[in-house]
């Protein structure tokens, strides 16, 4: 079963569970401050901070003293053994796992997922899930299996955003822009992407845009964006079978001739014969 709310407690909230729960729990703090202790594991809980309860460990939570309140979803359910791999890394022992590594950018996501959560959670299987923002204090409960599953897949989105985003220490002395401009080369590589385009996008001119890039990476952007479009290849390459011509295409190669020979140059043989050597047969 999953069952999900929201709170926005005040102080003097708690929970305390000796036994612990039959199920998982996940908390999403934001506004406030928590406070939450698995076993002998102890953590503070602030906006943006996902905490994960494993089952069968006493655990308690509750308002953070001093805290004016604290306002967070919270979810019991059976998690995905899929989940664990995303969540090792956060473990804090005891069965509870902290996660703040998300940044900002990524909390509205995280707010619509827990509201399509509990919209999903509410589906009767007929119509269309409810809509609107739900009320403190509404718990849903899932009881159909597709609003579980549902309910699942919005967690799932959940635990993937906040745990996936691993925002790394700036490189010293890299300026921002570039760094930015960086950032949107590898989110998107098959982009038609230009020094003008990319100039644009962190606020410089073409020409003052490419001489940063070019004295602080040491490449130019546009070599820079081939780099990344040919590692883009070689992972679709790798992982479906896509023709060689629908590959070229969604890297960013206008021209499958080009895209040939700049692979071949870059991992020592054509496209086809590298997929024989490194396809995933079972994708």
């Amino acid at each position: 079963m999953v069952v999900l709310g929201h709170f926005d407690q005040t102080p003097g909230y708690g929970v305390n569970r000796p036994q612990g729960s039959a199920s998982w729990l996940f908390t999403w703090t934001t506004a406030g401050r928590g406070r939450l202790w698995q076993g002998g594991a102890h953590t503070s809980a602030g906006a943006g901070a996902l905490i994960v309860l494993a089952p069968g460990v006493p655990h308690g939570y509750g308002v953070e003293p001093g805290a004016r309140h604290w306002r967070f979803w919270w979810a019991h359910c059976q998690a995905r053994p899929s989940w664990a791999a995303w969540l090792r890394p956060h473990a804090a022992g005891h069965g509870m796992y902290v996660v703040t590594s998300a940044p900002a950018g990524v909390h509205g996501r995280v707010e619509a997922a827990f509201r399509r959560m509990h919209a999903d959670a509410r589906w009767t299987g007929t119509e269309a899930p409810p809509e609107g923002s739900p009320p403190d204090g509404q718990i849903a409960v899932a009881h159909g299996s597709a609003a579980r599953e549902l309910a699942l897949c919005a967690l799932e989105e959940i635990v993937l955003l906040t745990t996936a985003a691993r925002p790394t220490a700036p490189r010293p002395g890299l300026d921002a822009r570039i760094r930015r401009a960086q950032q949107l080369i590898d989110a998107d590589p098959g982009a038609p992407h230009t020094v003008r385009s990319l100039a644009e996008g962190v606020a410089l001119s073409p020409s003052r845009f490419a001489h940063l890039f070019s004295s602080q990476l040491g490449r130019s952007p546009m070599r820079a964006l081939r780099e990344a479009r040919l590692r883009h290849a070689a992972r679709l390459l790798e992982s479906t079978d896509l023709p060689v011509e629908r590959v070229a295409a969604a890297s960013g190669f206008v021209s499958p001739f080009h895209f040939n020979r700049a692979f071949r140059e870059r991992y020592g043989a054509p496209p086809g014969a590298y997929r024989t050597t490194h396809g995933d047969a079972t994708g």
